[in-house]
C-alpha cells in the first residue's frame, strides 16, 4: 500500500515557525458548520424552487429533500473527518482515498471557482442589503463604467466597491489569528441563526393567513395551481409524468446550495480540539440545526404568502415580502439587516476555512511554496492572502449581455462561474462520502474514533441522490454542467506540471541531505 504524502501535522511550515494550533472547541466548530451554511439563500432560493414546482407541498419536498441529502452526506463524512483531522480536509480526504491528483483538482476547483466565487458573491449580497440603508452603495453606480471584453468586461461599481473591502478586512482580520476569527464566527452565527429564528416564530404566529396563504393552495398537483413545465422552466419539452420529477430536481438547486458549505470545518481539522468527537458532534449539531430552521422558514413562507407572492417576489426576497406582509414598510429594513448579519458571518467563515484547503496543497509541493507558511499568529496567512486577492478579483469581472436595443447589460461573472460548477461540487462532496467506504477497504485496520451511523444506508442515500441530480442537471443545463466539467478537467495538465515540480524538489532535497551526510 502505498505510503500517504505529508500532512500539516507531519511536517512543520516551510517557515520553520509554529504550526498550526488546536483552538476549536465543539461550540466553535459547531459555528463554523452554521455559519458557513447560513447566508442570503435562505431568504431568496425559495421563489425560483416554487415557480420550478408549482405547489406548497413540492416547495417543501425540494427542501426536504435536500436536507435528507446533506445530513446523510454530513454523518457519513463525519467518520474520515475524525480519522483524518487534518488541514484541508476534504483535500485530504480524496487524495488518500483515490489518489493525489483528486485532491489537487478539489483543490483546483475551490481555488479557482467554488470557495473564491462563493465569498465573492456572498459579499456582493453583503453588499447589496448595504444599499437599503446607504443607496449610494449599488451596482449601477460605476465608479469605473464596464469596459467591454467581447461577451466580458471589467467594471468598478460602489457595490462591487464594498465586496472587496468586505474580501479585504476579513481576510485581514483571520490573518491576526484563529481566536479573533472564531470570536466574530461564533458572534455573527449565534446572531443570524437568532434572526433566523425570530423570522420562523413571526411567520408563524403573526403571519399566519387563513385566507390567501400558500397553504390554502393546493399541495401535491401543482397544475391546480396553474403551473406549466414549459412555462415554469424555458425550453423544457417534457409535459408527461417525467416533468414534475424533472424539474422537482431543478427545484433542489437553490435549497441544496444553501445548506451547502458544511464541509468547511473540516478544513480546520488540525486546529480542532478533540476531533474524534469534535468534527462528527459539530457536523450533525451545525447540520441539523440549519435544516430544521430552513424548513421551519419555508412553512412561515408558507402560511404567510400566497403562492403566487412566494414566487414573483421582487428579485426572490421572500423573507422580506414575509416582514412586510407582518410588519409593513419597516420590514424591509429589518430583513435587510438580519442578511447583513448573516452574509457577513458567511464570509468570515468561507475566508477562515478555505485557506487551509490551500496550505495543506502547497505543504504537499501542490501549491506555491509560500503559501505553505504560517506566520507568528499560528494561521497560513500567506493562503489567506492568495485567496482573498483572487475573490476580491472575481467581483470585477461581468458578464455583458445584448440588450436589443444595440446595447449590452452587465451581469456577475462569479453567478455564471458558480452556475457552471454545481454539478462539479455535488460530485466532489459524492467523492467524500464514498470515501468512507474507500477508505474501509484500503485501511480497514486504521483507528476510527467515530463510525458512519446506519453504514453504509446514509452513504447510498446520499450517492443516490447525487447521482440523480447531477444527471437532471446536466440533462435539463448542459451548456452550464459542461463548462463546470471543464474548468476542472482543465486542472489536470497543471497536475501533472506542479506534481512533477514537486518530484524534482523533493528529488533535489534528497541529494543534498545524501551529500552532507556522506562521509
Amino acid at each position: 500500500m502505498p505510503q500517504p504524502m505529508t500532512t500539516s501535522e507531519e511536517s512543520p511550515p516551510a517557515t520553520g515557525k509554529a504550526g498550526l494550533v488546536r483552538e476549536l472547541g465543539t461550540v466553535d466548530a459547531t459555528m463554523i458548520v452554521m455559519g458557513a451554511m447560513i447566508g442570503s439563500g435562505i431568504f431568496i432560493t425559495s421563489a425560483e424552487s416554487a415557480r420550478l414546482v408549482g405547489s406548497p407541498g413540492w416547495l417543501l419536498a425540494a427542501w426536504a429533500l435536500s436536507g435528507l441529502m446533506t445530513l446523510s452526506g454530513a454523518i457519513s463524512a463525519a467518520e474520515v473527518a475524525a480519522m483524518m483531522p487534518r488541514a484541508g480536509g476534504q483535500y485530504v480526504f480524496l487524495r488518500e482515498s483515490y489518489s493525489p491528483m483528486f485532491g489537487f483538482l478539489f483543490g483546483w476547483a475551490m481555488f479557482l471557482v467554488v470557495q473564491t466565487g462563493t465569498i465573492a458573491a456572498v459579499a456582493v449580497a453583503f453588499a447589496k442589503f448595504l444599499g437599503v440603508f446607504w443607496p449610494a452603495i449599488g451596482d449601477r453606480v460605476y465608479l469605473v463604467e464596464p469596459i467591454r471584453l467581447g461577451g466580458y468586461g471589467i467594471s468598478l461599481s460602489t457595490q462591487q466597491l464594498v465586496a472587496m473591502v468586505l474580501i479585504a478586512s476579513l481576510t485581514a482580520v483571520n490573518m491576526r489569528g484563529l481566536r479573533l476569527g472564531k470570536w466574530i464566527q461564533n458572534s455573527f452565527t449565534f446572531t443570524k441563526t437568532a434572526a433566523l429564528l425570530g423570522l420562523v416564530v413571526l411567520g408563524l404566529t403573526l403571519g399566519a393567513n387563513t385566507g390567501a396563504a400558500a397553504w390554502t393552495s393546493s399541495w401535491w398537483n401543482p397544475r391546480a395551481n396553474g403551473w406549466d413545465p414549459a412555462t415554469a422552466s424555458p425550453n423544457f419539452s417534457l409535459s408527461g409524468p417525467l416533468a414534475l420529477p424533472m424539474l422537482l430536481g431543478l427545484a433542489m438547486i437553490g435549497p441544496l446550495f444553501s445548506q451547502s458549505a458544511w464541509n468547511n470545518v473540516t478544513f480546520t481539522g488540525a486546529e480542532t480540539r478533540n476531533p474524534g468527537r469534535t468534527l462528527p458532534l459539530a457536523l450533525f449539531l451545525g447540520c441539523s440545526t440549519v435544516i430544521l430552521l430552513y424548513l421551519l422558514a419555508n412553512v412561515a413562507y408558507i402560511v404567510t404568502l400566497p403562492l403566487d407572492g412566494i414566487q414573483h417576489a421582487p428579485e426572490g426576497r421572500v423573507g422580506t415580502a414575509v416582514l412586510q406582509a407582518i410588519l409593513g414598510p419597516r420590514g424591509q429594513a429589518i430583513m435587510a439587516a438580519a442578511i447583513l448579519i448573516s452574509t457577513f458571518g458567511c464570509v468570515n467563515g468561507l475566508v477562515l476555512a478555505g485557506a487551509r484547503i490551500y496550505y495543506a496543497m502547497a505543504l504537499d509541493g501542490l501549491f506555491f511554496r509560500a503559501v505553505a507558511t504560517t506566520n507568528r499568529f499560528h494561521v497560513p496567512a500567506v493562503a489567506l492572502l492568495a485567496q482573498g486577492l483572487w475573490a476580491a478579483l472575481l467581483v470585477l469581472p461581468v458578464t455583458m449581455t445584448a440588450d436589443g436595443a444595440g446595447g449590452f447589460t452587465p451581469g456577475k461573472l462569479y453567478d455564471e462561474l458558480l452556475e457552471y460548477v454545481i454539478p462539479v461540487d455535488v460530485t466532489f462532496y459524492s467523492l467524500m462520502v464514498g470515501a468512507v467506504i474507500a477508505l474501509r477497504r484500503k485501511q480497514p485496520s486504521a483507528e476510527r474514533p467515530y463510525r458512519t451511523i446506519g453504514y453504509p444506508l446514509p452513504i447510498l442515500i446520499y450517492i443516490t441522490l447525487a447521482i440523480l441530480l447531477v444527471v437532471d442537471f446536466i440533462y435539463l443545463r448542459p451548456g452550464t454542467s459542461g463548462k463546470g466539467y471543464l474548468i476542472v478537467l482543465a486542472g489536470i495538465p497543471v497536475y501533472l506540471v506542479w506534481s512533477r515540480v514537486a518530484a524534482a524538489r523533493k528529488g533535489s532535497i534528497a541529494r543534498d541531505d545524501s551529500e552532507l551526510t556522506a562521509p
